[in-house]
């Protein structure tokens, strides 16, 4: 049999329970929401509506996936907007 050679999950928790996560911007959605993953341990973090932290669950990701939606189609429609009205 072929042994695994994965870190058992509890290490990297351990570690965080110890000295604090250690959060890096893992996605931009918009100006001002942002999702967060722990280097060590993976936890996933977002902004709310308060601007608040809270843990990236399904519901928060399709909201940011509908935010990150608008925000671009918002963008493109002020970059044409742009164009146009320079000619």
């Amino acid at each position: 049999m072929k042994k695994t050679t994965n870190k058992p999950a509890f290490i990297p928790t351990m570690y965080c329970n110890l000295f604090g996560h250690d959060f890096v911007v893992s996605k931009k959605v918009t100006y001002f929401v942002k999702e967060y993953t722990c280097t060590h341990c993976k936890k996933q973090l977002t902004t709310n509506s308060n601007g608040h932290l809270t843990e990236l669950t399904p519901k928060f990701k399709e909201i940011n996936a509908i935010l990150e939606r608008i925000h671009n189609s918002r963008l493109e429609r002020s970059k044409e907007k742009l164009i146009t009205s320079s000619i």
